[in-house]
């Protein structure tokens, strides 16, 4: 069996076909199987095995219904023995998401705007092991670690997002297994990094720059 071979995942059939059109359009690359999410994908890797097929990139969708997401699916595949690389290709281009992608392991994050040469690229670089990002992906990540005085860590974005869905502070702590007070802690810093002085304004600025999706999105 010559020739990359691809797990296409995300829950939009017709996004699929095209997908599938464009991948097998390019020399050397064939759509192994399909899956519209995380589950599918987990079991559908678990088949080709078993069939003694092998898998060299996974095409994995962020946001995929009310099915597992790409991000948990991500974190699930790498957990694998000799897992196949994971290339994000998505429309979200905020800092929540791309460092969750990467947090997971994912091998790459691109989006689905990008010209097809670029997505050949990147499924090319996944499989030799390579990092593959979008220019503004790219971009992001360098501005962070270029300024991490005023980058927000991992764990305020995540805090920023859980703000986002209007949870408290008591919530907030809950699901994050911290204290109230550290809660707060947080939000002080996040508050200095955005310059702003409450979280209205603190969910506003991070979504208008990119760093959580915007509220019901």
């Amino acid at each position: 069996m010559g020739g990359l071979r691809i797990l296409l995942v995300d829950d939009h059939p017709v996004v699929r076909a095209g997908l599938r059109a464009m991948l097998t359009g390019f020399e050397d690359v064939s759509v192994a199987a399909e899956a519209s999410d995380g589950d599918a994908a987990l079991r559908e890797l678990a088949r080709l095995r078993t069939l003694g097929e092998r898998v060299d990139v996974v095409l994995m969708d962020l946001q995929m219904g009310t099915g597992m997401d790409g991000v948990t699916a991500t974190a699930a595949i790498r957990r694998l023995d000799s897992p196949p690389p994971v290339l994000i290709l998505t429309t979200y281009d905020t800092e929540s998401d791309i460092l969750a992608a990467v947090e997971a392991g994912a091998s790459g994050y691109m989006l689905k705007d990008a010209p097809p040469e670029q997505i050949r690229q990147a499924v090319l670089a996944a499989s030799a092991g390579e990092t593959a990002l979008a220019p503004k992906v790219a971009a992001l990540l360098i501005s962070r670690i270029s300024s991490p005085q005023t980058a927000l860590t991992p764990r305020e974005v995540q805090l920023l997002e859980l703000l986002a869905t209007g949870l408290t502070n008591r919530a907030i702590a809950r699901q994050l297994f911290i204290s109230e007070a550290t809660v707060k802690t947080h939000l002080v810093h996040i508050y200095g990094k955005l310059g702003v002085d409450n979280r209205t304004s603190a969910i506003s600025l991070a979504a208008q720059r990119r760093i959580i999706r915007a509220p019901g999105h």
